[in-house]
């Protein structure tokens, strides 16, 4: 099977479509069904597709994600240097050597030419460009300030990948230890368990029963071991399938929320992104309602009926804050600065603060908890290869302690 990106206009708009197909004639027939009319088509990817299995509602293979902060960066270094718009997008798409990329360039170079503002040529490409990095251009096209937009915009994604890869970082070793942990386990249990009952089988009945039952499991998982290694991939399999549904997502999410500390701070970590998007969309010049209708995907889905209720309440001539407060969406330190935002008319301001505040809230919660989180791991691994070999050498304890 193929991956195909397809360009085509569907009723005057040119969207993008990615399909997979056995060939190219049998792509562009899935798209011509749609009644699109289709400018261009190339072969992206090879992708393995097993027909029946989990496997085909995996994504195994993503297709390449448009380098946002980099274009952002050095778009904002070219018009730093003195080139204009054209130029420095042009200047750009010349130097590109990934094809996906260079057409989308190219795409938005044409919609220039056209006459087309840049955030009406970056609304053709909704793929490449999200809708907060087109909002925030849009309302700075007005002013001319394109260069302090694109700088609020990277600033405003640096701080997330700040906090994601402390995320990540904290996960990585408790994950390294697991899969340590699960190894020597398997191995105790695969090979050297087996070779015990070897030396054990002319005891019989007189093993004790905790031993005996153990030294029965690793004589299976030695004869079936590749039964068992089928099992655990299928398994894996499962997981990252059960993992890759939305509705499970948000269920899982909906316990962990239900976890009485947990659940708070995860509840600060979407405020602090949330403050952080508005703030960001209203320092760039939008209006606090076309920034509370881009940002309400940040929230999980109880905190989005909030904020729902919040945006009409706000349309309704009530405060910010007031409204905000009501529906549970701040903090007492959050809320204070919302009231100092509306006093100073730095609303935009007081809310990249408050986020900034969490942040460094959110980084010693996530310290504090892989301080904690790790020793007790390695307490439970090896409590676990501990009870496994005490159970393998209890047979000759207690014969020594027969012959004495």
């Amino acid at each position: 099977m193929m991956q195909f990106t397809i360009k085509a206009l569907q009723n005057q708009q040119l969207k993008s479509f990615n399909v997979i197909a056995q060939n190219e004639q049998a792509a562009l027939a899935q798209v011509k069904a749609s009644g699109c009319v289709v400018l261009s088509v190339a072969a992206t990817q090879t992708v393995a597709v097993l027909s029946g299995s989990v496997f085909a509602n995996l994504r195994l293979f993503k297709p390449q994600r448009f380098p946002l902060i980099l274009f952002s960066q050095e778009l904002l270094s070219l018009l730093s240097a003195g080139l204009n718009l054209f130029e420095s997008i042009e200047a750009l798409a010349e130097k590109e050597q990934q094809p996906e990329i260079r057409r989308v360039l190219e795409g938005v170079l044409d919609r220039l030419k056209e006459g087309k503002t840049l955030s009406s040529a970056l609304e053709q490409f909704s793929d490449a460009f999200p809708t907060l990095f087109v909002a925030t251009l849009k309302a700075s096209e007005k002013t001319g300030g394109i260069a302090e937009s694109l700088k609020r915009f990277i600033a405003y994604q640096m701080q997330l990948e700040t906090v994601k890869k402390k995320v990540v970082t904290a996960t990585i070793y408790p994950a390294m230890l697991i899969v340590v942990g699960g190894l020597v386990t398997l191995f105790l249990l695969g090979y050297v368990v087996p070779k015990f009952a070897f030396i054990y089988e002319d005891m019989g009945g007189d093993l004790p029963f905790l031993s005996r039952l153990l030294l029965q499991f690793g004589q299976v998982i030695n004869q079936h071991g590749l039964f068992v290694a089928i099992g655990l991939s299928a398994l894996v399999v499962a997981v990252l399938f059960a993992f890759s549904q939305r509705a499970i997502k948000l269920k899982l999410l909906a316990l962990i929320w239900q976890i009485p500390t947990i659940g708070e701070h995860f509840r600060v970590y979407q405020l602090a992104r949330f403050y952080r998007t508005v703030g960001m969309l209203l320092t760039g010049g939008n209006t606090i309602s076309a920034s509370l209708s881009m940002v309400s995907g940040l929230l999980s889905p109880a905190l989005q009926v909030n904020l729902q209720q919040a945006a009409y309440k706000i349309s309704q001539g009530i405060s910010i804050s007031a409204a905000m407060e009501q529906h549970e969406l701040t903090t007492p330190v959050a809320l204070r600065m919302l009231r100092v935002g509306e006093r100073s008319g730095q609303m935009g301001e007081m809310m990249e603060r408050a986020a900034s505040f969490y942040d460094d809230e959110i980084a010693r919660v996530i310290d504090w908890a892989t301080r904690l989180f790790e020793p007790l791991l390695m307490l439970l691994i090896g409590l676990v290869v501990g009870v496994v070999v005490l159970l393998l050498y209890m047979p000759i304890f207690e014969l020594a302690g027969s012959i004495q």
